[in-house]
């Protein structure tokens, strides 16, 4: 089935199941979005914050050079993911009254996940700087393993746990076309 199939049959499930029109689906969704962005930006903005005045801290110095790559690598990551979870904002800005909210959504719905995902990958990165620092770098990978690890199988477990909720009584299809976000 092609997106608009699939967008047809998530309007007429909203509509039976929630009575709502597409248009306020579509309100609902960027609502339920910018919760979780308000969330998730704070966190990120802090983070970044921290990793920026590092190399202003005396001991940053008594970092080897494996830990600057680190270190670098974790702050570029850091940083593309405060843009990418931001992005929205000035994406609603630059399509504010253009009666484009379905493509809003859309677009806003892919620059948050990937900013979570680039979040995730800098939060695995200040783990294997901080352990890697205070222990040793075989720490630090071990540590960085763990963490990357445990940020996989959560993607995973919800990946699992979304396959499971959707069932054909409720007319729910399972997909992975970006169309099924927020129903």
């Amino acid at each position: 089935m092609d997106s608009r199939g699939f967008d047809r049959d998530d309007a007429n499930w909203n509509f039976r199941a929630r009575h709502e029109t597409e248009t306020q689906r579509l309100d609902r969704n960027w609502n339920g979005l910018l919760q979780e962005l308000r969330v998730v930006q704070t966190g990120v903005q802090l983070l970044t914050g921290f990793l920026l005045t590092l190399p202003f801290q005396q001991r940053f110095e008594d970092l080897t050079d494996g830990e600057v790559a680190i270190y670098l690598a974790t702050v570029a990551l850091s940083v593309a993911s405060t843009m990418l979870l931001v992005a929205p904002a000035g994406l609603h800005r630059m399509l504010f009254r253009r009666h484009a909210l379905r493509e809003l959504v859309a677009a806003s719905h892919r620059l948050a996940m990937c900013g979570i995902a680039t979040l995730g990958l800098a939060l695995i990165g200040v783990v294997a700087l901080i352990f890697s620092f205070v222990l040793s770098p075989l720490a630090g990978t071990i540590a960085a393993a763990a963490a990357l690890a445990m940020f996989s199988g959560l993607a995973i477990f919800a990946a699992i746990l979304q396959s499971r909720h959707r069932s054909p009584e409720n007319g729910d299809t399972p997909t992975t076309d970006d169309a099924s976000f927020g129903r």
